[in-house]
């Protein structure tokens, strides 16, 4: 299940810099139809101000007291509580579930220090994908990111990966991992029929998606209500929109005026998926131009194409959907 990110830390760090308290409380683990997954929190002021959740709504009202509690107490805990099959209706699920949840007043006690806390949101702040680790039977806590050197940072490398919080498998089962990954991104060059149906299918899978076409005829509120557009030229668009490991670039204009620029603008990056539409005849002569520009094998290799998984796609919205299981997969798979 993919974390959400949220503004629920920086919601408690600003509480806190205000000059209130603050608690945060997180799912740990789930059994049956829970109402939110694991890594979903709810913070919780000096106040009893909440933003977030952890059950949606079931059990909210439990967590908020234990977390008063534990700002004076200065305790960490984990509450258990079963959601029964009328609450669960109530919240949209079809039966019921037990769900575990860690409350951690900040910066006091056994708490989670507020030095950590500053750095988790500057790390979130800076797209960095780190996890926020826990031994639920000492307190103690690590922030981890991928090049930590760590007993953990194996673990914590693939819960990343897989966009899951959870426990660590043994020897290390004491420890809670919370990830903290980036939003996904997605950047589309060129305002075609396959971009009309690629577009809302990102968003469904959680990635904030642009649309990248300097041609204002084409990449139109009209063609695409509701859409990003960026009518710069596409190096200068990619620039904009920021790449990383957590941005997916896909090129759909078959110019290589248009292209080309998003294309080494994206080898250059560190980008998860680059995806490139043309037959293999149009991707051989693209990898011509790309060592004519100074790219090596290696690097070139990197590119899919052509684009999306091969499952016979012949229409704009299946190219589309073997576009988006292919991102999918190299996601998930890498």
């Amino acid at each position: 299940m993919t974390v959400a990110h949220d503004s629920i830390p920086e919601q408690a760090l600003d509480w806190i810099g205000r000059g209130d308290r603050a608690a945060l409380a997180t799912v740990v683990e789930t059994w049956g139809s829970a109402p939110r997954p694991v890594g979903s929190q709810l913070a919780v002021s000096g106040a009893a101000e909440i933003a977030g959740s952890v059950s949606g709504g079931c059990v909210e009202g439990a967590v908020v007291a234990e977390a008063l509690e534990a700002l004076e107490d200065g305790r960490p805990r984990i509450l258990t509580f079963g959601v029964s099959n009328e609450e669960a209706f109530a919240v949209g699920l079809a039966c019921g579930g037990t769900i575990r949840v860690l409350v951690e007043p900040i910066g006091v006690g056994d708490g989670l220090p507020l030095e950590m806390l500053r750095a988790l949101c500057a790390a979130r702040a800076a797209r960095q994908a780190v996890v926020l680790a826990v031994d639920v039977e000492t307190w103690e806590r690590r922030l981890i990111d991928a090049a930590a050197p760590d007993p953990l940072a194996e673990t914590a490398a693939a819960a990343m990966r897989a966009d899951r919080s959870g426990f660590a498998p043994e020897p290390h089962a004491r420890w809670f991992l919370g990830v903290h990954n980036p939003p996904l991104r997605m950047a589309v060059v060129g305002a075609v029929h396959i971009a009309q149906a690629l577009l809302p299918m990102a968003r469904l899978a959680g990635y904030d998606a642009a649309l990248v076409d300097p041609r204002e005829a084409f990449a139109s509120a009209a063609r695409f209500p509701g859409e990003t557009l960026l009518h710069d030229w596409p190096d200068a668009a990619l620039d904009r929109f920021g790449l990383d490991r957590r941005t997916a670039v896909v090129t759909l204009t078959h110019d290589p005026k248009l292209d080309d620029p998003a294309i080494r603008r994206a080898l250059e990056s560190d980008v998860f998926y680059l995806g490139c539409l043309g037959s293999t005849r149009t991707h051989a002569k693209r990898v011509d131009r790309l060592k004519e520009a100074g790219f090596s094998d290696d690097v070139i290799a990197r590119i899919h194409a052509p684009v999306g998984l091969d499952i016979g796609a012949k229409s704009p919205a299946e190219i589309a959907v073997s576009i988006m299981a292919q991102i999918t997969q190299t996601l998930r798979r890498p």
